[in-house]
């Protein structure tokens, strides 16, 4: 009860794998993703032994195709199973057991796959590949999630909605890094759920640039990060703390001192916050404060 897309992104070298399902945790599931390697989706039945051994044969060079007829051959219940695979060049390729359930079916494109089982109907993985192929020039989680999205629109898993993941790996990297990896384990609407937590998620890494910004002394370049991340979740109190002291530590008192005065009437904490930080840390920390009253 579950459709997938494995992903690459040939402007970025990124991979990535998207999935909802009528299942509890389907993240936990369906995707594996590894940096500079390749991407896999497995699912109907699915034989998790699928995932690394995928991975370690793209790892050594082997064609998509091959990694799917060894995988194949070797599993004895290979007829339930449907699963996908593609590698850092963009090849891909995906199997489709005759004895998935209806209505079950694949569609391999130029750096993607899209995989669908037990779905409404036929139509919903070409629905997939063409959202995919439509959304060339955003960012890859973005394209997956409106490939799920097609999805949906096109009927979906015949028995509804549960979970839903995104993955989304690095051109390079080791095992533990991650672009985006964002699981909604049971939900009554996983994909809005998932838009929500990728719009959070674009806004925490805008806060973690800031924070690398800072570390190489770039105020300006911190203040700048800080009011991105604050712009893309203005409903998140502590972003517009640090986009409002990033911003008096840069230089500009009038805009800063405004959101700290926003972040402290919704949430006292943050005045309180102000008073343990380290001065050499947060210079305009103590003139905040006094400006703040407190």
């Amino acid at each position: 009860m579950t459709y997938s897309i494995v992903a690459f992104d040939p402007a970025t070298g990124q991979l990535g794998v998207a999935v909802q399902s009528h299942f509890f945790n389907v993240g936990s599931v369906v995707p594996a993703a590894l940096p500079g390697v390749g991407a896999v989706a497995t699912q109907s039945f699915p034989n998790l032994q699928i995932k690394p051994r995928a991975l370690a044969l793209l790892q050594q060079g082997r064609h998509p195709d091959d990694v799917v007829r060894e995988l194949v051959a070797d599993d004895p219940e290979a007829d339930y199973r449907q699963f996908a695979v593609i590698d850092a060049q963009g090849r891909s390729a995906a199997h489709t057991g005759p004895r998935c359930m209806a209505e079950a079916g694949q569609l391999v494109g130029d750096g993607f796959s899209v995989q669908a089982n037990i779905m409404r109907s036929t139509a919903v993985w070409p629905a997939m590949a063409a959202a995919f192929e439509s959304s060339r020039g955003d960012a890859l989680a973005r394209r997956l999630l409106a490939t799920l999205d097609a999805a949906e629109e096109a009927g979906g898993d015949l028995r509804g909605r549960q979970s839903a993941a995104i993955l989304v790996v690095p051109a390079e990297g080791s095992e533990v890094d991650r672009v985006v990896d964002l699981r909604v384990e049971d939900a009554a609407d996983p994909l809005a759920e998932l838009r929500r937590l990728l719009t959070l998620n674009d806004a925490y890494t805008y806060g973690n640039e800031a924070d690398a910004a800072l570390t190489v002394g770039d105020r300006t370049g911190a203040a700048e990060g800080f009011v991105r991340a604050m712009e893309t979740a203005p409903d998140v109190v502590e972003l517009r703390f640090w986009a409002g002291l990033s911003l008096m530590d840069a230089g500009n008192d009038d805009r800063g001192v405004a959101l700290l005065r926003e972040a402290v009437a919704a949430e006292p904490v943050w005045l309180e916050l102000l008073h343990r930080l380290d001065p050499e840390d947060s210079p305009s920390a103590a003139r905040a404060i006094a400006l703040l009253g407190g």
